[in-house]
């Protein structure tokens, strides 16, 4: 096996960086015109997909076509799920909470605060997560098992992000369900089956670029940065803050895994 493409995969982490950047501009774009910038959170899986199709153009004649095709399809997937899912389930809702209160505190011009703290943070945040996409994609050689296994686990995460979002649909759809705390099938096993989901989809991305050393020492930061953002930033931490205060919630905490699924406890 020949060495790392150093001199293509230089230039393609500019691409990717581009394809991202303009992804969060047009959606500033458009949230600036409809005056609600809780789109954004749809541009993130969009932002992972433009970033893979890029890196695919970019790595062509460089690494082994079926990890690249493998890498693509797999990131655009899940992008394209989750972008869906978020635009579906914010359909005919204004402005996110956060985002208000955020820009409630805005010093100066609200929209110009946005584009610094929402949109290129998130622009940059999806070219450093995605580093095994673009890595993978100039990879030499045939896939190994290792390769395989991350797939298995990416097809696990992304498993639990789409049961587990279809489940708290239906469940939220019943009025009888109204203030009540969503304690079944996945949710039952995790308290975030999406979370872990984003965990696994992002860990089994960079076991797909761990075929060549190189890729793996570039890239492991993306899955350590995920991973840090789920537990410890904007997700878990955050989204249990804000529910501490529902009733049984404090139950429901105490008998569910907070992350790593494990068996129901008793009701």
């Amino acid at each position: 096996m020949n060495g790392f493409p150093w001199s293509a995969f230089a230039p393609a982490l500019a691409w990717a960086a581009a394809a991202a950047l303009t992804v969060m501009l047009v959606t500033f774009a458009v949230a600036v015109r409809t005056g609600v910038h809780r789109i954004v959170d749809t541009a993130w899986g969009v932002g992972f997909t433009a970033v893979a199709v890029v890196t695919l153009v970019a790595s062509t004649g460089h690494g082994d076509p079926a990890r690249r095709i493998l890498v693509t399809v797999l990131t655009s997937v899940w992008g394209l799920r989750l972008a869906a899912h978020i635009a579906r389930r914010g359909r005919g809702h204004g402005e996110d909470p956060r985002y208000e209160a955020m820009l409630a505190k805005a010093p100066g011009n609200r929209n110009a605060y946005a584009l610094r703290m929402v949109y290129l943070l998130q622009g940059a945040l999806v070219w450093l997560v995605s580093l095994p996409v673009q890595a993978a994609q100039f990879v030499l050689g045939p896939l190994s098992a290792f390769a395989w296994a991350g797939a298995a686990l990416w097809a696990v995460g992304l498993a639990f992000e789409a049961v587990g979002d279809a489940q708290l649909a239906r469940f939220k759809a019943d009025p009888a369900h109204r203030g009540r705390i969503m304690d079944r099938g996945l949710w039952s096993w995790t308290r975030h089956p999406n979370y872990f989901g984003d965990f696994c989809v992002w860990w089994g991305l960079f076991l797909i670029a761990c075929d060549a050393p190189e890729s793996a020492a570039v890239s492991v930061v993306s899955p350590v940065v995920m991973s840090l953002l789920l537990v410890r930033g904007s997700g878990k931490r955050l989204l249990e803050r804000h529910m501490a205060d529902r009733p049984g919630y404090a139950e429901y905490r105490a008998r569910t895994s907070g992350f790593f699924p494990r068996p129901p406890g008793r009701r």
